[in-house]
């Protein structure tokens, strides 16, 4: 009865798009609890010499395997639940690994149809149960054995003979696939191992992980790979595609597969993983017959869809309608996260097509348009002054412009009009207030240009498109310290309401519908909006270039949404930072914190002592929950700055807000560019005395143990969408940003360390923390900050 449940309970498929069992690493122990369950039956005594204990196997072996047709994911069990999952999966393994010996020639190939103890009936249905499920034509033993109710069919000596013939063959397939199948659970189980115990402690350890790495430890050499490359795209060509990134990107795996896929496209098309097998800069440089085949392709990211316009690809007639096709099937907002990457794609499309393709999504969504315009006026020029044009984008970029603003009509184009005059307004309020000298004068002077702008209905932030501006505190005018610039805050009532309401909502604003039936609409949806509203307080620049911060603030956007995808309870603030113009931008600023250097001042006291004195003795509920939160936000920025190389981390860039989250601003330094002439003085990550004092004060504490298992987690969590993050930083390579000195992204891909297993790259990034604790440089860096700048340390 249980062979007949684990029958009907295993399909025999591998790879395919349905009919399969969950892959999501949660439901991991059921699945191989399961698999144990029948491969424990099958090495006992119980179930007859038959057919059906042979087909049991192969069910067992396809659903093993099937398991691994998926990038691999981070898990989102955590403790004693997770740890429950790699017991299982260690048992599972220590099972398949002693199969060997019961796959014998004798066994295997036995193919009576009939066990001792099987009636004609009850095989011919557990037959016809099997034969339904194959997905693609058998290359085992099945093919071998007549699916016919009767062996008259075949005659005793014709029967005997392929029992000989076949039976040392079937034998070393199964070899091959248990050993494929032992080499993807070790890999799988060590990704585990490292989740659950980040740090390697003895007391969390799991019995049998030691025989796990030892055999994964052994010599692998190159042909071993390649065959398990071919076995795999046997068995699934699904399978093949993933095994790069289960067995941490070997070439002689990538070719094997890239050489499979190159052959037969056709039946990988749905796999949007599959597409860089298939098209590399060779194919592209080759225009290789292949690659007609992009053209019908699964979708990609966005991102990936943009890196065909840029460097890491030659410029290709086949690669851009695909990747236009791509971006045209994504809605409107989602590709508002990368109008900085699709404005500079403008430089490599030597056909048109993003040309095309903004003039499509810019007709498609005003507020998009609106968006791009500004990003455009902003990259016409190279320097913050306008003096100097770039001369690969400028023509093009005006004719763009033009383009996209004499195609508006009626209420676009008021939309359009009334929008771009309310922000001209509040940024002209820079230029009129420079005159006044800093002080009193100047404060009155902003206060007087803000009170005569009105606002507009319709209307928002350049920053914050997801929200309508309804008010402006007009007593928030604030000139900030820089005296030759005049930047200022000021504070915004704004209601949210997603970017598609407010277009519709300033849309028909601009209409001819009648003013009282707006009002009415405005009444009905005031009660449900007031819980939407807030205060926003807003830094509007003139004379800086806020392009950098708007590409580090992107790639914090990304980790934080990384993060969330992996369950991880980590904190981030990727506040908004747009360029509206050459050296002018609006910051939006982070709502309850004060940087370091604001609370050293008033204070002048240490962060610890910060920390008692707000929230309360060590021991309360309250500094827990604040050092809790500083940990998360910590773990998060210290592996975002050692991944960016963030720098000029003194304490006037780092903010605490009032839930106790640490927070980093101002990203003019990263990558390859640092204060005092690029010299890197900086450790990879800030690690103060105070801040490891928060952490409960040494290396050993418990709080800092779990900052440093955090930051692995994190580590771990982002190293698969390194490709994303290179094609997004790859993009923005020509706008002659400070931070690109030629080296970016070969130092960028190295430090997501790509071919080292999850084991090594774990310790990699502990020793970077270790490193950094306690380093001299730091302190040293905030002793000059003090003496040159006075930001208390």
């Amino acid at each position: 009865m249980l062979a007949t449940l684990l029958h009907r309970s295993l399909p025999m498929i591998v790879g395919t798009r349905e009919g399969h069992q969950n892959r999501h690493v949660a439901a991991v122990g059921v699945r191989f609890r399961l698999l144990a369950c029948g491969l424990s039956l099958l090495q006992g005594d119980v179930l007859p010499r038959s057919l059906s204990k042979n087909v049991l196997r192969e069910r067992i072996y396809c659903n093993c395997l099937d398991y691994f047709c998926c990038p691999p994911r981070c898990p989102t069990q955590r403790g004693a639940e997770l740890r429950e999952d790699i017991l299982v999966l260690v048992r599972f393994w220590q099972t398949m690994h002693s199969d060997k010996k019961y796959l014998k020639a004798s066994v295997v190939g036995d193919f009576d149809l009939y066990g001792p103890h099987s009636s004609s009936s009850s095989m011919q249905s557990d037959l016809r149960s099997t034969s339904g499920d194959f997905a693609r034509p058998a290359t085992g033993w099945i093919n071998t054995v007549p699916l016919s109710s009767s062996s008259n069919t075949l005659s005793k000596r014709s029967a005997r003979s392929k029992r000989i013939v076949n039976a040392d063959i079937f034998v070393k397939d199964y070899i091959k696939k248990r050993n494929l199948i032992l080499e993807l659970l070790a890999v799988e189980i060590e990704f585990l191992l490292i989740w659950h115990n980040p740090l390697g402690r003895t007391e969390l350890q799991v019995p049998g992980e030691d025989n796990i790495a030892a055999w994964r430890a052994k010599a692998v050499t190159e042909r071993i790979l390649r065959d398990n490359a071919r076995l795999a795209w046997d068995i699934s060509p699904v399978l093949a595609v993933f095994l790069p990134m289960r067995l941490k990107n070997s070439d002689s795996i990538i070719r094997e597969v890239s050489t499979q896929v190159r052959l037969n496209p056709i039946v990988v098309s749905h796999v949007p993983q599959a597409l860089p097998y298939l098209v590399t800069t060779d194919t592209l440089l080759n225009d290789a017959h292949e690659l007609v085949y992009m053209l019908t392709w699964a979708p990609i990211s966005p991102i990936h869809a943009l890196a065909y316009f840029s460097r890491q690809f030659p410029p290709h007639p086949i690669s851009a309608q695909y990747a236009v096709r791509v971006l045209s099937s994504y809605p409107a907002d989602a590709v508002l996260f990368y109008i900085p990457q699709l404005v500079q794609a403008v430089r490599h499309d030597t056909m048109g097509y993003v040309i095309e393709f903004i003039k499509y999504i810019a007709r498609k969504s005003q507020v998009v348009g609106h968006q791009l315009i500004w990003n455009m006026q902003t990259n016409m020029y190279i320097d913050e002054e306008m003096q100097q044009k770039d001369t690969s984008l400028y023509d093009t970029l005006e004719l763009l412009i033009k383009s996209i603003v004499s195609s508006l009509s009626g209420p676009a184009k008021q939309f359009y009009e009334r929008e771009f005059d309310f922000f001209s307004k509040i940024t002209n309020i820079s230029g009129e207030i420079r005159p006044y000298p800093k002080g009193a004068e100047r404060k009155r002077a902003c206060l007087e240009s803000l009170s005569k702008i009105q606002v507009q209905e319709g209307c928002y932030l350049p920053s914050n498109p997801e929200a309508m501006v309804i008010d402006i505190d007009y007593k928030s005018g604030t000139p900030m310290q820089s005296a030759a610039k005049a930047p200022y805050l000021a504070r915004f009532r704004v209601r949210r309401c997603g970017i598609n309401e407010l277009e519709n909502v300033a849309m028909a604003v601009s209409s001819q519908h009648s003013s009282q039936s707006q009002q009415l609409s405005n009444k009905d949806s005031f009660s449900s909006s007031m819980k939407c509203e807030m205060w926003q307080a807003a830094i509007f620049k003139v004379g800086d270039d806020v392009r950098q911060d708007m590409l580090a603030l992107q790639v914090i956007g990304i980790f934080k949404n990384i993060f969330q995808q992996a369950g991880l309870d980590l904190y981030l603030f990727p506040y908004r930072v747009v360029a509206t113009a050459p050296g002018c931008g609006v910051i939006e600023c982070v709502p309850n914190a004060k940087s370091r250097d604001q609370l050293g001042r008033q204070t002048d006291i240490g962060m610890f002592d910060y920390f008692i004195k707000k929230y309360g003795d060590e021991t309360t509920k309250e500094f827990q929950n604040a050092r809790r939160n500083f940990i998360k936000s910590m773990a998060a920025y210290s592996v975002i700055g050692f991944l960016l190389q963030i720098k000029d981390r003194h304490n006037g860039n780092i903010m605490l807000d009032v839930d106790g989250h640490i927070i980093h601003i101002d990203f003019g330094f990263m990558f390859e560019s640092s204060p005092g002439g690029n010299l890197g003085f900086e450790p990879d990550i800030k690690l103060t005395d105070e801040m490891v004092m928060v952490m409960g004060g040494k290396m050993e504490a418990s709080p800092f143990r779990w900052f440093m298992e955090l930051c692995v987690q994190a580590y771990l969590a982002v190293r698969p969408y390194q490709e994303a993050i290179i094609s997004l930083v790859s993009l923005m390579l020509d706008t002659g940003l400070p931070c690109f000195r030629g080296q970016t992204i070969k130092l960028l891909r190295a430090r997501f360390a790509p071919q080292a297993s999850d084991k090594e790259a774990a310790a990699y990034i502990i020793s970077i923390i270790r490193n950094s604790c306690y380093n001299f440089r730091t302190r040293t860096y905030d002793m000059i900050q003090y003496y040159q700048n006075q930001i208390p340390y």
